[in-house]
């Protein structure tokens, strides 16, 4: 149970910290006058800390032990909040956000091999994807809270703060466990010290029976054919690749505008959008923590690669033939008429239009704090938009033909081949895309989510496990970064339909990658996976 807690927590605060800047910025940017480019900075300094922890933080882990790692970085979570929510310039904020990117970082590493490490075979798919589902429970929190601080004043500092009560939950529940079995000189004495309750009489007969020595390994072991160690790297930097090359960063960004051409209100949809979205990655990564044990790893790996290939193929076709119109959000910050927000809408007055928030969207999903106010009405909204293909409900239909109306005009001045695209043309295309989005989003977290982060936890040694899931971390972050940066430039060379066929692509290829390369662990103690990889049973 406790294994469990540390899981769960461990990938709240994860999520919480990945979601929370989106409505942080709207107060953030008005009470520091942030420009586009800080504002970017501002989202990105979480990213760059995070590496920086993958970098450095595997030496801690494998140094260390797994414990102390998540007692250290519980420590820095909690002195980078406060550095947070009292922050009074704007450069202490982006160190507060790197200071909180490097803990959450080195959290996320050694929870996953902690947890993996701490129980029984059968059990650790499940325990282990219980991290991933603690991640989309934690972003759903940060929408609900950025939705309950959006109109307090200095609502940030509390949104920030609140961060700081599972930091210590965690820190808390974690002192209870033992200490890490990895550290001890063999697997026998890790049963007497901390495994005993979790492993059955047999289980312990056969780690009596053939004593398991840990092998010790130098960094640049994982390049080389010894114990087949290149093989699981190739494994290992494949999927944390694929993960973010199938486009999952880019594709939750759009979730708002595509809510949009659907036809719901401005104001409402892109909260819809987050919080809907939200909700189905949470039920999907439930999905998957109850399979990860019974169907295993590489199946919901590949069924998941197959599903988000075909959904960002038809997101990608549904847009040649049905345009959505993809503006620079920034670029509408320093024209706060530009016709492109929106601001015909009736529900929302230009004063209140703050600057829309920068990259990635996915984190950027609430953009006007004047829709707050009017979402109080969003699930009467919700309801008769649902309904609105049977009986048209007159002032929807008038507010949806404003929204219309001032969405002609930005295709208009964003794309001029499409002029006169009209939206409600392609009610069905844009229906096609919006359940091709649910797909998309339900694949990832059944199959990269949750299975990348337990495959990695599992394939190495114990002796270079930290160093090997921080090298590949390191390539997660990184890619992260390359593509939430490069992507509205890459729409702008290649346009929107296309980047989405390559991710369909990608996806093509992630599929292939995982059948030749990516073998199926469940139900195998940590030590049997070890041996079969050194034996070259995978090859």
């Amino acid at each position: 149970l406790l294994s469990a807690t540390v899981s769960l927590l461990g990938g709240l605060i994860f999520g919480y910290e990945l979601g929370i800047i989106s409505g942080a910025l709207l107060q953030l940017q008005i009470d520091f006058h942030l420009s586009c480019f800080k504002q970017e900075v501002l989202v990105s300094a979480l990213l760059i800390g995070a590496l920086l922890a993958s970098l450095v933080g595997g030496i801690l882990i494998d140094r260390h032990g797994r414990r102390r790692a998540i007692l250290v970085s519980n420590l820095v979570l909690l002195v980078g909040s406060l550095i947070l929510t009292l922050a009074r310039s704007f450069i202490v904020l982006v160190i507060g956000r790197m200071t909180v990117g490097f803990a959450i970082s080195v959290s996320s590493m050694a929870c996953c091999i902690y947890v993996s490490e701490m129980v029984a075979a059968h059990q650790r798919g499940l325990l282990v994807s219980l991290y991933e589902a603690g991640i989309t429970v934690g972003i759903l929190l940060s929408y609900a809270l950025n939705y309950i601080f959006a109109d307090v004043d200095e609502g940030w500092r509390y949104m920030f703060g609140l961060a700081i009560a599972p930091t210590a939950m965690q820190f808390l529940s974690i002192l209870f466990l033992p200490v890490n079995p990895v550290k001890l000189s063999s697997w026998d004495s890790d049963c007497q010290k901390g495994l005993i309750q979790l492993q059955n009489t047999e289980d312990r007969e056969m780690a009596k029976r053939e004593p398991y020595k840990e092998k010790h390994y130098s960094f640049l072991d994982l390049f080389r054919t010894r114990d087949n160690m290149r093989r699981r790297t190739l494994v290992g930097l494949g999927l944390v690749l694929f993960q973010q090359f199938t486009g999952q960063p880019n594709v939750l960004g759009y979730a708002s505008k595509i809510f949009h051409s659907v036809g719901f209100q401005s104001n409402s949809s892109a909260i819809l959008a987050s919080v809907g979205l939200g909700a189905i990655k949470v039920v999907a990564t439930l999905v998957a923590m109850a399979f990860a044990d019974k169907a295993g790893r590489r199946v919901l790996l590949m069924a998941g690669c197959v599903v988000m290939a075909i959904s960002v193929t038809t997101i990608g076709l549904t847009s040649r033939i049905a345009p959505l119109a993809m503006a620079r959000d920034c670029k509408a910050a320093a024209d706060p008429n530009a016709s492109h927000s929106l601001t015909q809408h009736p529900l929302m007055p230009v004063s209140s239009q703050p600057a829309v928030s920068p990259i990635p969207p996915a984190l950027g999903a609430v953009r006007s704090r004047a829709g707050f106010a009017a979402t109080r009405s969003l699930a009467k909204d919700f309801a008769s938009s649902q309904s609105r293909e049977v009986v048209p409900d007159s002032s929807l239909a008038q507010k949806r033909g404003l929204v219309g109306q001032s969405k002609k005009e930005a295709v208009e001045s964003t794309d001029p081949p499409f002029g006169g695209a009209p939206w409600a043309e392609h009610t069905v295309l844009n229906w096609i895309t919006l359940l091709s989005m649910m797909a998309f989003v339900s694949a990832f977290s059944i199959g990269f989510g949750p299975m990348t982060w337990l495959v990695l936890s599992e394939i190495y040694p114990a002796g270079i496990r930290g160093r090997a899931f921080a090298f590949c971390n390191s390539f997660n972050w990184a890619a992260n970064l390359l593509i939430s940066l490069s992507f509205l430039d890459l729409i702008d060379a290649i346009g929107f339909s296309w980047m989405f066929l390559l991710y369909g692509l990608m996806g093509v290829m992630a599929v292939t990658f995982i059948y030749l390369f990516v073998p199926e662990t469940k139900g195998q103690s940590l030590e049997e996976i070890d041996q079969q990889f050194s034996r070259k049973r995978y090859v």
